[in-house]
């Protein structure tokens, strides 16, 4: 058999051998996919859960803004309103989770997860914070998928703290 020919056929062998792995490992993978025995449709669509039980939020870093204003007076009133603007934020349900990031050397200073789908809207909801609006903070935003689920840890979270700010 002219070598040619020994080539042609040791392609046509590797063509339909990468066919049939990939084809193989496909056909696994929509095997192995389950269904959730213990999905609850009313909550997944309370929650604004996708199949997969995950959602689109703003994931918010703060950081330490432009302003370097002396002004206790003024920063201690800013930082007042953002405290009480954060507990407004979370009871109309659009801040998630909320916390200090302890000293770094990236002037993060904290994060948010925001329950709202775009950075629009999360944009426009952070200039009502009087840190953020002063300048006092700054803050970049990610688009964020994560799990629908998260809002309901805040039942539990109101339960164990003891101090309040």
């Amino acid at each position: 058999m002219p070598m040619a020919t020994h080539k042609f056929q040791l392609i046509y062998i590797m063509k339909y051998l990468f066919i049939f792995l990939i084809s193989g490992l496909c056909f696994g993978s929509v095997q192995s996919q389950t269904t959730n025995p213990n999905y609850d449709e009313d909550l997944a669509a309370k929650l604004g859960a996708d199949d997969y039980g995950m959602k689109s939020y703003v994931f918010v870093m703060l950081k330490t803004g432009p302003n370097e204003s002396t002004d206790k007076v003024a920063r201690d009133s800013c930082f007042s309103g953002h405290m009480s603007n954060i507990k407004r934020l979370v009871l109309e349900d659009k801040l998630i989770v909320a916390g200090p990031i302890g000293k770094n050397e990236n002037s993060y200073r904290g994060i948010f997860i925001l329950n709202v789908p775009t950075l629009e809207e999360a944009s426009e909801l952070l200039q009502s914070d009087p840190a953020i609006h002063t300048g006092y903070l700054a803050a970049d935003l990610y688009p964020w998928y994560g799990s629908a689920a998260l809002p309901l840890y805040r039942e539990a979270s109101d339960k164990i703290w003891r101090i309040g700010f």
